[in-house]
């Protein structure tokens, strides 16, 4: 198999040049991480007080979500804190797990980024896409489609495969397992907030945005970092894309600096913190012409992405 080609940051940076870019902290990940579980609490607090904000939280817990798990993703590559160890107690239990499963699956992706190893290929494969299938998929994910079945598909399917006569109980035991991280959560966050008369918390503050507008934010970061790039892209600057987000895509769209994912792939184990910092490095140093980058946003990354014509 045919690793990517990487990059060496002596290419571009001198030692004292690359020295504080690639710097990693021990309270930025815990920074970022307080911030996302505030603003989620702040949203939360929000509805509760005047509920008709309930579309607004929507989007800014979903966001958030997202957030969680890019900060997860930041422990995966070791970038989260400077200790390897806090980094990844914090990856594990406070960006909502998975973190060891995550790990060698995501670096997998980096070492054949857009090559035909890579595991998320099939993520960018199918684009362009006609609108018409655009808007489709942002329905299936506004309306929970995408969440159901990425989330209860497998325990559908033991279910369709289940045998005449054979218990359901070790089946749903199993599910039950599987979620039980996920379930506890919802279990602790009513039981906090019922005596309040609050015992809705959960299913409306925290699954429904994980239901609808996470899978959305989730889908245009995958369409925006690599859709519409050359399978076998030899080029290490061009197989990521960077978006330049305004301040409202960044609030509802893309926390915690993910747009800039072109850099991301060029220098992997640079926290996401220092992406922006990393960008202005490079393009002030003349790069910026071969790097992937979208000027546009969000928008003109999806109008790429659609602009197949319907046969």
């Amino acid at each position: 198999m045919a690793a990517a080609a990487r990059l060496d940051p002596k290419q571009f940076f001198t030692p004292e040049e690359w020295a504080p870019l690639a710097a990693r902290s021990s309270w930025k990940g815990p920074a970022m991480i307080a911030h996302a579980w505030a603003l989620i609490i702040a949203a939360g607090a929000m509805v509760v007080v005047w509920p008709l904000t309930l579309p607004l939280a929507v989007m800014i817990i979903g966001t958030r979500q997202l957030g969680l798990a890019i900060l997860m993703h930041d422990a995966a590559h070791g970038a989260l804190h400077r200790n390897l160890k806090v980094n990844d107690w914090m990856g594990e239990w406070l960006t909502g797990g998975g973190l060891q499963r995550y790990r060698p699956y995501h670096l997998t992706h980096h070492r054949f980024a857009q090559q035909s190893e890579d595991p998320d290929l099939g993520l960018s494969a199918p684009f362009p896409i006609t609108p018409l299938s655009l808007r489709r998929k942002i329905v299936r994910d506004l309306t929970g489609q995408t969440f159901f079945k990425q989330r209860f598909g497998d325990f559908v399917q033991r279910l369709k495969a289940r045998k005449p006569g054979e218990p359901l109980l070790p089946i749903i035991a199993e599910e039950i397992r599987r979620k039980r991280r996920w379930l506890a959560f919802g279990v602790i966050v009513t039981a906090a907030g019922a005596p309040f008369g609050l015992w809705w918390i959960w299913p409306v503050l925290w699954v429904l945005p994980q239901a609808t507008w996470y899978p959305l934010v989730t889908r245009l970061r995958n369409i925006a970092e690599h859709a519409c790039i050359d399978k076998n892209e030899p080029d290490p600057m061009r197989q990521a894309r960077t978006t330049r987000a305004s301040l409202l895509e960044r609030l509802l769209i893309a926390p915690y600096y993910v747009n800039y994912h072109c850099e991301h792939h060029m220098f992997m184990y640079a926290g996401c913190s220092q992406l922006p910092a990393i960008h202005r490095a490079m393009i002030k140093k003349g790069y910026g012409d071969q790097m992937l980058i979208e000027p546009g946003g969000y928008l003109a990354v999806l109008r790429k992405a659609s602009s197949k014509t319907a046969a």
